[in-house]
């Protein structure tokens, strides 16, 4: 949105001094037009102007169409990559491994700083640079093969904020791929906290039952709300102030239309269920 012109101009000179891979870059304007920049961007990236802010997950399916490449990578404006050589050896993993459809790296502080355990997302957390199958990602540094990309069909666009990475970890099972957490590769990204955005708690439940919706089984639905409903009542219990806007987006998830549907195959539900998380929690 233009508001971090700093962040943004570190993150994409972490994009452009990427070594052993050609990058095309474009930078996704939500509100705001990336070509009237101060600083202006660097000579050759590209700009993509959304006049209106369409969300987080609408932007980036919007700056795919903008650049060609094998390879897809999204980087949020805040976030940059402290070593030349994460997109070439990114890229290897993916080569060597083509049962793998999307790496989130293991994100650190740049000032030294503690990383939230939400960083990491798998269940049993365990040491932060343990490579791991997950079942959902932090979205602000994600690399995919381009063909997978478009198989799954991107980011949930509905979703504006919030769990979209979800969905997309769940698309990437189901098109037959793992959603792998690279603890060896490393982005950077400020400890920040995510209820600073105002409709945090209304969107954080509201996409939790779309993403039951959109996504799972009938039959699993009810279980995959529920779950998540019992913790968030047992983690805020005492703060009545953020279960009222959850809640809120709890009742408008069910009352909405969630923009589609496209249920994952039972063999996913069994893969995950083998790989260790059901798409139940």
């Amino acid at each position: 949105m233009g508001r971090r012109p700093d962040d943004l101009a570190r993150g994409i000179r972490s994009v452009l001094a990427q070594r052993d891979v050609e990058v095309d870059v474009a930078v996704v304007g939500n509100g705001w037009d990336p070509a009237t920049a101060s600083p202006a961007l660097p000579d050759g990236v590209k700009t993509v102007h959304l006049p209106e802010n369409l969300g987080i997950p609408a932007g980036r399916n919007r700056g795919v169409p903008a650049v060609s490449g094998e390879y897809v990578f999204f980087l949020d404006d805040d976030a940059f990559l402290p070593a030349d050589d994460f997109l070439a050896r990114g890229c290897a993993m993916l080569a060597a491994r083509p049962e793998l459809g999307l790496i989130q790296p293991r994100v650190v502080d740049p000032t030294g700083l503690v990383s939230p355990r939400r960083w990491i997302p798998r269940i049993r957390k365990g040491d932060p640079a343990t490579s791991s199958p997950v079942f959902s990602c932090w979205e602000g540094a994600v690399l995919m093969p381009r063909d997978v990309f478009d198989r799954v069909g991107g980011w949930g666009d509905p979703y504006f904020y919030a769990h979209e990475g979800i969905e997309l970890a769940w698309r990437v099972w189901d098109a037959g791929r793992i959603a792998w957490y690279a603890g060896d590769l490393e982005a950077g990204h400020p400890v920040i906290d995510p209820a600073r955005h105002a409709e945090y708690y209304r969107l954080n439940a509201r996409n939790r039952v779309w993403l039951a919706k959109r996504n799972l089984p009938a039959v699993l639905a009810p279980f995959y709300v529920g779950s998540w409903t019992a913790i968030q009542v047992l983690r805020w219990a005492r703060r009545p102030a953020a279960l009222r806007p959850w809640f809120g987006g709890w009742v408008a998830g069910w009352r909405e239309d969630p923009g589609g549907r496209r249920r994952m195959r039972w063999s996913t539900v069994w893969r995950m269920t083998r790989a260790g998380r059901p798409p139940v929690i």
